[in-house]
C-alpha cells in the first residue's frame, strides 16, 4: 500500500503548496537566466536516457516529480499485479477506485473548494502519462477526474457538486459519460435519447452504446433532447445526471472489446426514467455548448496518452532487441533495426514536443479546438504507426498476448476512434482553415 500520495505530499509542503504553484514557479525558471544559482534546465525527452525519465520536460517541476514517483508506484504495486485478472472480470475492482481516492489521485485538478484535490493540468497529465507507462488500461481514473467531473464542477448546482464530488474523488461514486447511441457517435447533433417534461420532473427514454465506467458507473451525465423544435438540433440538447437503481435505468452487457479488457464498457437503457428538476445539469438546451467547450480537453487527455503510450512502446522494443539475439548477436546490431528506433524516437519526440506545447496552452486557457483536434489525430495516429513498427520488431513473439507489445498493440486501436473519431478532427480542422475571414 502506498502511503504517499497526493494528500502525504500536502502535509508535508502545506495544503495547496503542493502542486497548485507549478506554473507560476516555471514561469518564473524561464524568465532567470541560468547563472551560478540558478537550477540547470530539465532535459527534454529526446536527450534523456528513456522517454520515461521522471525529472524531464520543463513544463514540470520537483513537486510534479515527487507526485509522479508516488502515481508510478501506486500503478506498480495496486494495478500492474490484479489487470490479468481483470480483464478476464472485463473491469477493475472498486477497491482499486477507493485506493485512488485515498492516494489523491482522483480529481487533481478539481478546486479544494469544491471538494478535489487542487492540483493544475500537468499534476492530471502525470497520472495519464502514469498509466500508460504501465501499460494498464483497465482503470477509467482520467474519464472520471478529468472529462466527467469538469461538468459538474463548471455547469452543476453548488447542491449537485456537493452532493457529488467529494465522493467522486474518494472513489465511492464512478462516473461515466453517455453520448454515443447506436445511430450516433461522433455527430452529436444525431442523439435520440430525448428527455420530455412531465410537472415538475423529466421522463428519459433511449439507450446509449460504448459508454466507458458504464458498467460501474454510479452517475452517469446522460445527453438527450429536451426541444426537437428547436432551430438546429444543437439548441436542443440538456444533460442529465442520472444515478445507478434509478427505475428505468437498465445496464446492458460488458461489450467484448478486442482491447481495453479490463475496461467497463457497456450499454445503457432508459425506459420512462423519472428525473426530478434536480437532475438536470447546467442550463436547459445548453448542452451541447457545455460539450462543445469541454471536448478539447478530452482530446488533449486522449493525446497525452497516445504519446505516453507510444513512449512506453519504444522503450518496450529497445529493451526487447537488445537481448534478443540473432545470426550471433543481438538484433539491435542490425542497421536496419537502428534505423527503424531512430525513426520511432524522432517522431515520438516531435510528437511529445507538440503536446507538451498543448498542455501549456490548455494550461494558460488557450488550447483552441482546432489546436486539440490536432493534437488527438496526429498523436493517435502516431501511437497506432509506433505500435505496429514495435510489433515488427518483435517477431513473432510481438503478436503473443504475453508480452505487452501485443496488448499495447490492440489497445492503441480504439485511440484514432473515440473522443471523435479523427476524420472529424480533419474536418474541425478544416473548418479553420477554408472558413472565411
Amino acid at each position: 500500500m502506498i502511503k504517499t500520495g497526493l494528500w502525504g505530499l500536502r502535509t508535508v509542503f502545506g495544503r495547496g503548496q503542493v502542486l497548485s504553484a507549478a506554473a507560476a514557479r516555471l514561469q518564473h525558471s524561464q524568465a532567470q537566466p541560468l547563472g551560478q544559482d540558478a537550477t540547470p534546465p530539465r532535459p527534454e525527452t529526446s536527450s534523456a536516457k528513456s522517454l520515461m525519465d521522471i525529472g524531464t520536460r520543463r513544463i514540470f517541476n520537483e513537486d510534479h516529480d515527487l507526485f509522479r514517483e508516488s502515481v508510478r508506484r501506486f500503478f506498480q504495486e495496486e494495478v500492474v499485479p490484479y489487470h490479468k485478472e481483470w480483464e478476464k472480470a472485463g473491469q477493475v475492482s472498486r477497491e482499486l477506485w477507493e485506493k485512488a481516492g485515498e492516494q489523491g489521485l482522483l480529481g487533481v485538478m478539481i478546486p479544494e473548494e469544491h471538494g478535489g484535490i487542487g492540483g493544475d493540468l500537468f499534476s492530471a497529465a502525470v497520472t495519464w502519462e502514469e498509466q500508460m507507462y504501465c501499460n494498464c488500461t483497465g482503470p477509467g481514473f482520467s474519464l472520471h477526474s478529468e472529462i466527467v467531473m469538469p461538468y459538474l464542477v463548471n455547469y452543476g448546482s453548488k447542491e449537485q457538486i456537493d452532493r457529488f464530488i467529494p465522493q467522486m474523488v474518494a472513489g465511492k461514486c464512478i462516473s461515466a459519460i453517455a453520448m454515443t447511441e447506436p445511430g450516433a457517435g461522433s455527430d452529436l447533433q444525431g442523439v435520440r435519447t430525448n428527455a420530455k417534461k412531465d410537472g415538475s420532473d423529466w421522463i428519459l427514454n433511449g439507450n446509449k452504446v460504448f459508454i466507458t465506467n458504464g458498467w460501474m458507473a454510479d452517475l452517469v451525465v446522460v445527453v438527450a433532447v429536451t426541444n426537437r423544435e428547436a432551430k438546429t438540433a444543437a439548441h436542443g440538447i440538456s444533460l442529465f445526471l442520472v444515478e445507478d437503481g434509478m427505475k428505468g435505468f437498465h445496464k446492458g452487457r460488458k461489450l467484448e472489446k478486442i482491447g481495453l479488457k479490463a475496461q467497463d464498457t457497456a450499454e445503457l437503457f432508459f425506459e420512462d426514467v423519472r428525473l426530478p428538476a434536480s437532475a438536470l445539469l447546467g442550463q436547459l438546451n445548453k448542452g451541447f455548448y457545455y460539450l462543445m467547450n469541454e471536448l478539447p480537453q478530452e482530446r488533449l487527455l486522449i493525446a497525452d496518452m497516445a504519446i505516453a503510450s507510444a513512449e512506453f512502446m519504444f522503450e518496450e522494443t529497445r529493451n526487447y532487441v537488445m537481448q534478443r539475439k540473432a545470426f550471433g548477436k543481438t538484433i539491435a546490431h542490425l542497421q536496419t533495426v537502428q534505423h527503424k528506433l531512430a525513426e520511432l524516437k524522432t517522431e515520438i519526440c516531435v510528437g511529445r514536443s507538440f503536446l507538451d506545447n498543448c498542455l501549456q496552452l490548455h494550461a494558460e486557457k488557450r488550447l483552441d479546438p482546432a489546436t486539440a483536434s490536432m493534437g488527438k489525430y496526429w498523436a493517435s495516429d502516431l501511437q497506432n504507426r509506433v505500435a505496429t513498427q514495435c510489433v515488427q520488431l518483435h517477431g513473432g513473439w510481438g503478436y503473443m498476448l504475453e508480452y505487452p507489445i501485443a496488448k499495447a498493440f490492440v489497445d492503441s486501436r480504439v485511440q484514432p476512434i473515440y473522443g471523435g473519431t479523427n476524420e472529424i478532427m480533419k474536418e474541425l480542422i478544416a473548418r479553420t482553415i477554408v472558413s472565411q475571414k
